[in-house]
């Protein structure tokens, strides 16, 4: 993987850039929609590619080990060949997934102990093993195993974590160092800086993660309950640290505002469920604000779901429509959302990045801001 700054812009550590993988470029900042289970809620490939044009989408190491599982995945010759995505694909370790459990899982030294979401059945994930899984996956680029702590963790746990977490990036390194990938082209592989909300902790991370030499770096831990204002406060602590020729993936986050925020602060790499979750409950984002197409002001607006949209669903269905689906419970209603949503993501880092190059981005972020946060 290679990666390369092509511009910088005033007032600002927002910087446009391109990743380049083996199954093609990446153009810097980035949004990733999130495909779980090898698939983005609600939306073809095909849409994905032509209509969102999402550079790369992001698969999950948890639950595509559980279903379909590794055999069925090696057999089809890795994910892209498994789910149709002939560009570049993001797995997470399944850190979140098994911390997310919490009552069905057991951190231990060798690693996380726990029981499938499915059927009840124990599993093992090891830093060494979450690599082996990445590697039969496929993905062009692999997380590290990490304990992600609650944002409202105190001190003492925060500490804990964060040893626990240097200790099976020292092993899932090493392991990612001596295999290669099964499928004919290269797999980078991205630490992750923890540290909950403590400066101290979040650049002492910081530096672990960066003395690794890795093709890139996470930060992970953040919008797990934490205020906005401290995760921001974070992410500056740490790009700070963090080397500037190495993109920066920021995990998880956001709404719009969220994202021109952490691009703002030097980050490349984000994503998120939001567009298609709350896609699905009738929430869409726009440049102009936030509609709730279950509202019955809707109900007799036959104009352009989004006259400013880049998505064909924009200008192919009106407003009045799209709330009748949503209060039908029509499945095609969340489809249309998706896409909408979607669409809008990857034009706003479009546009984020077409500012940076123009050395406006700082004045663009702040009307951006006020304009994507209201309400319709």
């Amino acid at each position: 993987m290679k990666f390369k700054i092509d511009a910088t812009t005033p007032f600002s550590s927002a910087r446009a850039g391109e990743i380049t993988t083996d199954h093609g470029v990446i153009p810097t900042p980035i949004f990733m929609p999130v495909g779980t289970v090898g698939s983005v809620k609600g939306v073809h490939m095909r849409e994905l590619r032509e209509d969102i044009d999402a550079k790369i989408i992001l698969g999950n190491t948890y639950h595509l080990y559980l279903r379909p599982g590794l055999d069925v995945i090696r057999g089809a010759g890795g994910l892209h060949k498994f789910n149709s995505w002939n560009r570049p694909i993001l797995t997470d370790s399944g850190g979140f997934q098994v911390f997310s459990l919490s009552s069905n899982r057991k951190l231990k030294e060798e690693g996380a102990y726990f029981r499938s979401h499915i059927d009840g059945s124990k599993h093992l994930f090891t830093p060494e093993g979450v690599v082996d899984i990445q590697r039969t996956i496929g993905s062009d680029i692999m997380m590290a195993l990490d304990e992600c702590p609650p944002g409202t963790s105190d001190f003492s746990y925060a500490r804990k974590s964060l040893d626990l977490t240097h200790r099976w990036l020292k092993r899932g390194w090493q392991r990612y160092q001596e295999t290669e990938g099964l499928y004919g082209y290269s797999q980078a592989y991205f630490p992750i800086v923890q540290g909950c909300v403590y400066p101290e902790l979040r650049k002492e991370s910081a530096k672990f993660v960066s003395d690794l030499g890795a093709d890139g770096n996470a930060i992970g831990g953040l919008a797990v309950g934490e205020p906005t204002e401290k995760m921001y406060e974070m992410i500056e602590v740490v790009n700070d640290i963090l080397p500037s020729d190495r993109p920066r993936y920021l995990m998880g986050v956001g709404t719009p505002a969220n994202i021109l925020e952490a691009i703002d602060r030097g980050v490349d790499m984000m994503d998120c469920v939001m567009p298609t979750r709350n896609g699905r409950n009738g929430m869409l984002f726009t440049s102009n604000g936030i509609m709730n197409m279950r509202n019955k002001k809707w109900a007799d607006d036959f104009s352009e779901m989004d006259p400013d949209g880049t998505a064909w669903v924009d200008h192919e269905y009106s407003r009045a429509y799209v709330r009748h689906l949503f209060v039908s419970q029509e499945l095609l209603a969340m489809q249309i959302a998706s896409v909408h949503n979607l669409a809008f993501y990857l034009h706003l880092v479009k546009e984020a990045r077409k500012h940076i190059v123009a050395g406006d981005f700082a004045s663009w972020k702040k009307e951006m801001i006020e304009r994507v946060t209201r309400r319709l």
